[in-house]
């Protein structure tokens, strides 16, 4: 059976070869071909198998139409739904997504740009690790299209999206504060990356706002490479040794899972003996009782403001375009945990 070709497509559509290419190289939105034709088109491509030859495509437009995300670790709740719409949101501009993690290892974040770079990705979204600075500066450099996620990288002038997370912090505070609760506990992960140290910088100063005395035996770091026992037990003695603390806010949801076993070992009630609050949402607050309030991070905002800064970027290579830092307000989710 003969292949077949864009011509053959455009025939059949009834529309120029010109609208048959647009179409299928995921410029229809680009070029304000209707909606209409451009499903008449993807249908007859579709239902003929028709598939353009990617190597072909990427030699003729010096585009490979993939995007590279690289993020912390694909298996955190948070990341999963943040890749999740990234890839839907890149998919209406045509864009297939390669992503992976680096698990918090430069040296494996290094690898990975290597070999997006090798695959030759139209551009980069990347969760930033320290001790990356010199491979995203390099990025830079070359006039990557190149956004950071989440967090960014002092040194390093880049275009950036990430979740205000000091104010962010601020309002769980202020939340357990006018509650009641004054003895508060902060576990956070023990990372020097500039978004845990804007969240513990959030707990520090919400102290302080409120005249409330400093106590560091209430801060709890716990390594971002650890056994789940270790944490746990970690947890458990925190809250042992300061039977006083009335509240307790975990920076990450993992750490709020973690804080939850914990809290269960000691036969503890919720918010009974002990409030929890933690920063990113989780299903499994939804479900835990009495419902664990939380701060929850706009995901699909960030995802869809990144896409859009990386397309303007792929959009405008020859023009050099401002670097932007945007911050997006965080919103506190109130549960019966406090």
């Amino acid at each position: 059976m003969k292949k077949l070709s864009i011509k053959d497509i455009a025939k059949m559509a009834g529309v120029a070869s010109s609208t048959v290419s647009f179409v299928l190289n995921g410029k229809a939105r680009q070029m304000r071909i209707s909606e209409m034709v451009e499903k008449r088109v993807l249908d007859i491509a579709n239902k003929a198998g028709y598939y353009p030859n990617q190597l072909a495509v990427s030699l003729r437009t010096g585009k490979s139409k993939t995007l590279g995300l690289i993020v912390e670790d694909i298996g955190n709740a948070f990341f999963a739904s943040l890749a999740k719409t990234i890839e839907e949101e890149a998919e209406q501009y045509g864009y297939r997504v390669v992503y992976c993690s680096t698990e918090n290892n430069p040296s494996k974040g290094k690898e990975l740009i290597n070999m997006l770079s090798q695959r030759q990705v139209d551009g980069y979204l990347i969760t930033p690790v320290q001790h990356m600075e010199q491979d995203i500066q390099q990025l830079v450099q070359l006039q990557r299209p190149l956004v950071l996620i989440d967090r960014y990288l002092p040194s390093v002038e880049a275009t950036c999206v990430l979740v205000d997370n000091a104010d962010a912090i601020a309002q769980g505070m202020q939340h357990l504060i006018d509650k009641g609760f004054k003895k508060i506990g902060f576990v956070t992960v023990d990372l020097d990356t500039i978004q845990m140290e804007q969240r513990l910088d959030g707990y520090l100063t919400s102290l302080s706002k409120n005249g409330m005395r400093l106590n560091k035996d209430w801060i709890l770091k716990i390594p971002f490479i650890h056994q789940r026992e270790e944490a746990l037990d970690s947890i458990t003695l925190l809250l042992q040794n300061n039977p006083e603390l009335d509240a307790l806010f975990f920076a990450t949801n993992y750490l709020g899972i973690l804080g939850l076993e914990s809290i269960s070992r000691l036969n503890l009630s919720i918010p009974g003996n002990v409030a929890v609050i933690s920063f990113d949402d989780h299903d499994l607050f939804r479900l835990y009782p009495p419902g664990i309030t939380c701060i929850q991070q706009p995901v699909e905002a960030i995802a869809k403001k990144a896409v859009e800064l990386l397309m303007q970027q792929l959009d405008n290579s020859d023009v050099q375009l401002q670097k932007s830092q945007v911050e997006l307000a965080a919103k506190l989710i109130e549960r019966g945990s406090t």
